[in-house]
């Protein structure tokens, strides 16, 4: 009589969602951050009406682009992927980033590129070596933001992913909810526990946060 061979059983791999609001944050953060600058310098037409059309796009419901976003996201294969999902969150936190960057930008003097393009720098090489170290204030605050936002954004995870381990905690909050039970003491538990890395990004940007948002207020 010979042994019955060993079944393993592979465990499913669960992934934190908190790297993925990290990373639809920094690139919401980087990618906007040139375009919100173009438009607090350059007074040109299509630069306003860039502005404009990120506000406008934020007046939009945005449960209204979910159809057209599932059916998108389904023909190029990205549903119930974090890159779906990192992907959705950044379109949908451009726009908050221009507009909180862009009154930053333009409360920096116009002598600071005057005096780097005469040493010899092109208006981006500008950008990045004097605007950008000197915005540490402003994109933290706005850094802050983005991350709150993404961190509880409920409507996109529930539309693009159905998988447990790319779920994010607004979501897993959303599913103790039923018909006949909700489960009030695991539902807290999970809040607390979803409120420590904003409290903990809070605490250590505090200086920089603080600093962003009261910029401009006082003039000297």
């Amino acid at each position: 009589m010979t042994d019955a061979p060993a079944v393993t059983v592979a465990k499913p791999r669960v992934r934190w969602p908190l790297s993925l609001i990290v990373g639809a944050t920094l690139t919401a953060l980087v990618l906007p951050s040139p375009s919100a600058y173009t438009v607090a310098r350059l007074r040109v037409r299509w630069t306003r009406a860039l502005l404009q059309m990120s506000a406008l796009s934020r007046m939009v419901p945005l449960i209204v682009l979910m159809v057209p976003l599932y059916v998108l996201f389904r023909t190029y294969g990205l549903l119930n992927s974090l890159s779906g999902v990192i992907l959705a969150e950044v379109g949908f936190l451009i726009p908050y980033a221009i507009m909180i960057l862009v009154p930053y930008f333009a409360s920096f003097p116009g002598e600071l590129e005057d005096a780097a393009r005469i040493d010899g720098c092109t208006r981006f090489t500008a950008f990045l070596r004097m605007i950008l170290p000197l915005s540490t204030p402003g994109l933290a605050a706005c850094a802050v933001i983005l991350f709150i936002i993404s961190w509880h954004e409920l409507l996109i995870p529930l539309i693009v992913v159905s998988r447990p381990e790319a779920m994010t905690v607004p979501v897993i909050l959303a599913g103790l909810v039923s018909d006949y039970f909700v489960f009030f003491t695991l539902m807290m538990a999970i809040c607390l526990l979803g409120l420590l890395p904003t409290l903990a990004l809070v605490l250590l940007l505090q200086k920089y946060v603080v600093r962003g948002l009261v910029s401009g207020a006082v003039k000297g």
